[in-house]
């Protein structure tokens, strides 16, 4: 440990306190050249001696002072250090600073227009939801009226079934009276072939009887009408 006092003595002798204890003139010689290393060993070997030539109190007292010392030294150097740093941090702050102030303009800007978005967002879905409104009512309007045509669809194609199946019935009842009516005109063309036929045969027996009527009846007048002319004999049997 007294190793590193002496080491460090002349970092410490630089900067004086005005409060610390006066120390032996052999102590204080060296302090006017702390820069030259040969006058420092000289120094510390006048301490040396003069520390062999002093009791113990004297001793623990210049060492308690040299302690005071470099513990000055040492919290200067670290005031010089920290303000060192301080400088360069309000500096660094005041560059964080402008960032900062850049920022929170940038940032006032960004919720400017993120506040313009959203106004434009909401008024978006404003519009949705109303159109989305009128396509729920319009597909509702759209449901009852497919609902609608679909039962009147159903409707009338149970009528057209009906009427198919009534259509398929006349036709097949149509079908049945051609059949009936076209066998009846085939029995009635027989019936009428067979009442011709008989009409001619009759037309014949009659003809064949009437001529037999009018030859007995002229041979019946002629015995009374024998003065008459021929002509009119002629006329009576053509009459007849």
């Amino acid at each position: 440990m007294a190793g590193s006092f002496f080491r460090k003595k002349d970092a410490a002798e630089r900067t004086p306190s005005p409060g610390a204890a006066p120390v032996p003139q052999a102590e204080e010689a060296p302090a006017g050249e702390p820069d030259s290393s040969g006058h420092n060993d000289s120094a510390a070997g006048l301490i040396s001696a003069g520390k062999a030539q002093l009791d113990k109190k004297s001793l623990d007292l210049i060492f308690a002072v040299e302690q005071m010392i470099q513990a000055r030294a040492h919290a200067e150097s670290s005031n010089y250090e920290l303000q060192d740093r301080l400088n360069h941090s309000n500096s660094h702050i005041e560059r964080l600073g402008k960032d900062l102030r850049n920022l929170n303009k940038v940032i006032e800007d960004r919720e400017k227009d993120i506040l313009e978005l959203e106004q434009r967002l909401a008024e978006k879905n404003l519009k949705m939801d109303q159109v989305l409104e009128d396509h729920r009512e319009l597909q509702d309007t759209m449901s009852a009226k497919a609902d609608e045509l679909k039962s009147t669809i159903d409707l009338e194609q149970q009528k057209y079934a009906k009427l198919m199946q009534k259509h398929h019935e006349a036709h097949v009842d149509k079908h049945k009276r051609i059949i009936e009516l076209e066998d009846r005109i085939s029995r009635l063309e027989t019936e009428n072939g067979h009442l011709r036929q008989k009409y001619e045969t009759v037309r014949q027996e009659k003809a064949y009887l009437s001529g037999m009527i009018s030859d007995f009846t002229s041979r019946m007048t002629v015995p009374f009408s024998a003065g008459s002319p021929p002509a009119e004999r002629n006329e009576e049997y053509g009459d007849t």
